[in-house]
């Protein structure tokens, strides 16, 4: 199958997007839990903050990073022509 010009733009916005989200998703899971004890001195709402990270910080960023790649990659279906029909 020959790739027109849009299809390799809409790829290439594609891998952008996920890898600046892998970048995000590695920085909450693997350095905040690397910096956990120096995290550990600042506290929000009486919680130290590397165990609210690993807690709830965590799980909440990765519903949004969920949320905005549906978002974006619903966006992106429709301005490209490739989305699914309603059903």
């Amino acid at each position: 199958m020959q790739l027109t010009e849009k299809h390799r733009e809409y790829w290439s916005k594609n891998l952008r997007l996920t890898a600046i989200l892998l970048a995000i998703w590695f920085v909450v899971t693997f350095v905040a839990t690397y910096f956990a004890r120096e995290l550990n001195e600042i506290v929000i709402l009486g919680f130290p903050l590397g165990f609210y990270m690993g807690a709830q910080g965590a799980l909440i960023i990765y519903v949004l990073i969920i949320w905005y790649y549906a978002r974006t990659m619903n966006k992106m279906d429709k301005e490209y022509g490739v989305h699914e029909g309603e059903e």
